[in-house]
């Protein structure tokens, strides 16, 4: 019998988990196969580790992880995704903002051959349009950018077959662009489209600060195009200048028309300046990520660990690093 794993990143989510978790077990209660649920805490300030806790005690399909402190949702993600021993792996958000009620779906694509079964929303309900606006706009701006091809309008639910999952464990960089890591791995991968909904309860952990860290990340792991960009300004703002040069010199030399321009000169020197500085901060995001990349520290660290009973004892292996 095929085996599927659920695995729900979590982060100060205790307002919204017990309802999530009665939609989930429902869904899972209707799938021909045998089904484990894997909670990721990422260093919870709430309650949400004890509402993991009590789930696991009354229903045996509920497996935890516990992370020894907030390393942000990509790596939480991944620790979800290296402990899976299943067949397959569904990764949803435990807000419920996408559906449990949709996995059955993706499970149906899976076993027609898919290896990746990404959900696309095709409406973003409860977000406002600014919000909207500069989603779409990040996802546009990838697919220009970048080689690797990354969906739009589409998250982190997805279901991923053994070998994808396989695959995505290979990958071990610091710096980790879920949605382009999904994608970067190849495999078939197909979309099936939904409609998302409002978040239940509680607030959304990713304000603009953070979902602005999220697209400079994705651009820079996924795209040199800003250092081509940073070289191809360069070039252009030194030919302006040699042009500009080249005029004022000649008309001092053949119709006496002496420089005497100081805010012309300051404009000059200030635009300059400013292209430089950004060239040098584009730059300094490739290095400040290499640097990272260098240090080889561990992806996550696991501070409690919370087996299914109903699973078989493959699930119970260790995993304290990555």
């Amino acid at each position: 019998m095929s085996q599927l794993t659920v695995v729900v990143p979590a982060y100060n989510e205790a307002d919204v988990l017990e309802a999530f978790h009665r939609r989930l077990a429902a869904v899972l209660d209707g799938l021909p196969m045998s089904c484990d649920v894997l909670y990721v805490d990422d260093g919870s300030r709430d309650e949400t580790w004890a509402i993991i806790e009590r789930l696991g005690m009354q229903d045996p399909r509920t497996g935890a992880i516990r992370l020894s402190r907030n390393f942000g949702k990509e790596a939480a993600l991944t620790a979800g995704l290296d402990q899976v021993v299943a067949d397959a792996a569904v990764v949803i958000d435990a807000d419920l903002q996408d559906p449990p009620e949709l996995i059955p779906t993706l499970v149906a694509q899976w076993q027609a051959g898919y290896d990746v079964v990404y959900a696309t929303r095709t409406v973003r309900e409860g977000e406002s349009g600014f919000k909207r606006f500069t989603a779409a706009a990040f996802y546009r701006s990838m697919e220009r950018l970048s080689d690797t091809a990354i969906p739009r309008d589409t998250g982190d639910f997805r279901l991923l077959s053994r070998r994808a999952l396989d695959a995505l464990k290979q990958l071990r960089e610091r710096q980790r662009f879920m949605k382009g890591l999904f994608s970067w791995i190849g495999y078939r991968q197909i979309a099936v489209r939904y409609q998302r909904e409002p978040r239940l309860a509680g607030k959304t952990k990713w304000n603009y600060w953070r979902l602005t860290q999220l697209a400079i990340e994705g651009i820079t792991s996924f795209s040199t195009a800003p250092l081509r960009l940073a070289t191809w300004v360069g070039l252009a703002s030194a030919l302006l200048a040699f042009v500009y040069g080249a005029w004022v010199l000649v008309k001092a030399m053949f119709f006496n028309d002496s420089f005497r321009g100081y805010p012309t000169l300051m404009l000059t020197m200030l635009f300059l300046g400013g292209v430089q500085l950004l060239a040098l901060g584009v730059i300094g995001e490739y290095l400040g990520r290499n640097y990272a990349e260098s240090k080889h520290r561990p992806l996550y660290f696991i501070q409690d660990q919370r087996v299914p009973r109903q699973a078989s004892p493959a699930n119970s292996q260790p995993g304290h690093t990555a």
